[in-house]
């Protein structure tokens, strides 16, 4: 790749990786628009239908730590590539599924495949970048990750109106040979010079308790938090991870490699870093699962014309990725998460007065305060916690974050929606309506629209409608707490002062200009 400084090769890398993002992103919220129609083409049940969705979920969290450490120990490139290879291949096993029974397998490949590729993303860029860039390329990173929920709906609106269901997972494929061909090309390998041995120990019981945990999550997200089921399983979960972490303190004591480094929370950033990306993302996932019903239930808009009106969000986070990089490089990453919160979180708390009459206009505005405050907050967050791995933990670090992050994100769909729900069935009037009916009124805002035109009801739709929005409202007057309580925890948690790379990582990472100049 004569023409090319090494330089220049690390930030095509790093679109390589974005572009992956976004595709994995699009893949985890087109599916949602599909349900309807493989519900008919493959005669899929309404549980299998959430099968498609919760297969992908339980491999994807289970997996992640085992990836950080096998992508140290046989090299970062190496394994992301495979891994993209897989995604590319479980994308077209998905788009010519014939029955539910493949497509739920194909499915958990996905799944399988992108818990390798979201860590060693994060995980290569403590190796290629140092602090004052890797913020940059952090920001890129989390970018992607947020374009992914305008975009599923716009992209998959459009494919499935103009092709097959088939044809939403099928678009993945061109862009994930260019990923593989970018990476290939631009990235280096990086492994640990140390080669830790596999904790096969640690991998069973951090596999088994994180698909626990995330299953019984699920389970009461749709079923209720008292039944019986989810409650068992969050509970075998719970004595598993609690297992697993004294079992990692035991192999750390004796000198072994563990697959959690417990020692990186006590690193200054690190264990504040992780926390409060977490609960960013606790407090996102709410907005992301409760919005688009809105603009599609109440407000009546498609797929797309819902999608375009989400772009607002990602518009103000771009504005506030270039501010919160300004502010971090010049006053340290604590201003930087700490405005990031609170602008988000009076976002959050401003759309908690939305009602059934407001238009698109007064959404929007708050989409894009909520979307600037997060642009703002969130790469300084997970930098703080990213720039004390060095080059020997960074595949370990970055799948514990990222881990943490996808079990926050799990949990807030479960809690936000079972506080949206309740909120929604305490408003329902549904005096009247004949007892079948009520039924699927109260399941979802969309099955309560769908009843109130079959019986020619516009005062049961319009009760709906306002239920639904307080419900909402709620939700996100919860969503906007949490963001709040987070910005105050930013004071406490982050160091005051920008973080640098530190004697610890200049001991064992190579230097940037060295490893980049070995691409090609």
């Amino acid at each position: 790749m004569t023409g090319i400084d090494a330089g220049s090769r690390r930030w095509w890398a790093v679109g390589a990786l974005a572009v992956s993002g976004v595709v994995i992103g699009v893949d985890g919220t087109v599916l949602s628009l599909a349900l309807s129609t493989l519900a008919n083409d493959l005669h899929a049940s309404t549980s299998q239908l959430q099968w498609f969705l919760d297969g992908y979920l339980l491999v994807l969290g289970a997996m992640m730590l085992p990836a950080g450490l096998l992508g140290d120990r046989f090299g970062r490139k190496r394994l992301l590539l495979g891994a993209l290879v897989l995604f590319g291949i479980g994308s077209l096993a998905c788009a010519y599924s014939t029955s539910v029974g493949e497509l739920i397998a194909a499915r958990v490949l996905l799944g399988f495949a992108a818990a390798f590729v979201l860590p060693l993303s994060f995980a290569v860029l403590p190796v290629l970048f140092e602090e004052h860039e890797r913020q940059r390329a952090l920001a890129i990173l989390a970018g992607s990750a947020l374009a992914a929920f305008p975009l599923g709906p716009l992209l998959g609106g459009w494919l499935l109106n103009s092709f097959w269901w088939g044809s939403v997972f099928l678009i993945n494929v061109p862009v994930i040979a260019l990923a593989i061909a970018a990476v290939a090309m631009f990235m280096p390998e990086s492994r640990s010079a140390r080669r830790p041995r596999l904790d096969w120990l640690g991998i069973l019981l951090s596999t088994t308790g994180l698909v626990g945990l995330t299953y019984g999550v699920i389970e009461a997200g749709e079923k209720g938090w008292g039944n019986a089921l989810a409650l068992a399983s969050m509970a075998a979960a719970v004595v598993l991870l609690v297992a697993f972490v004294a079992w990692e303190r035991r192999v750390g004591r004796r000198g072994g490699t563990p697959l959690v480094d417990l020692g990186l929370f006590r690193l200054p950033g690190f264990g504040g870093g992780a926390a409060l990306s977490t609960l960013l993302q606790f407090s996102l996932i709410g907005l992301i699962f409760a919005v688009p019903q809105y603009l599609r239930a109440v407000l009546g808009f498609d797929a797309m014309g819902a999608g375009l009106r989400l772009l607002p969000l990602i518009g103000g986070m771009i504005v506030g990725l270039g501010l919160g990089d300004r502010v971090s490089r010049k006053a340290g990453p604590k201003l930087a998460v700490l405005v990031g919160f609170a602008v988000a979180g009076a976002g959050l708390v401003l759309s908690a007065f939305t009602n059934v009459h407001d238009g698109t206009g007064f959404v929007e505005t708050w989409l894009a305060i909520i979307g600037f405050g997060t642009g703002m907050a969130l790469p300084p967050a997970m930098n703080a916690a990213l720039g004390r791995l060095t080059g020997e933990r960074s595949g370990v670090g970055s799948a514990l974050i990222t881990a943490i992050r996808q079990v926050g994100g799990v949990l807030g769909v479960a809690v936000l929606g079972s506080v949206l729900n309740s909120a929604y069935r305490d408003r329902l009037d549904l005096t009247g309506v004949p007892p079948a009916a009520a039924g699927a009124v109260r399941d979802n805002v969309a099955s309560g629209i769908a009843v109130a035109r079959q019986l020619g009801s516009d005062a049961l739709a319009s009760t709906v409608r306002a239920a639904f929005v307080h419900g909402m409202d709620v939700l996100l007057a919860t969503s906007g707490t949490i963001a709040i309580v987070a910005a105050v925890l930013a004071l406490v948690l982050l160091p005051g002062r920008r973080p640098t790379d530190g004697a610890e990582a200049a001991a064992d990472a190579p230097p940037v200009k060295d490893v980049a100049a070995g691409v090609g």
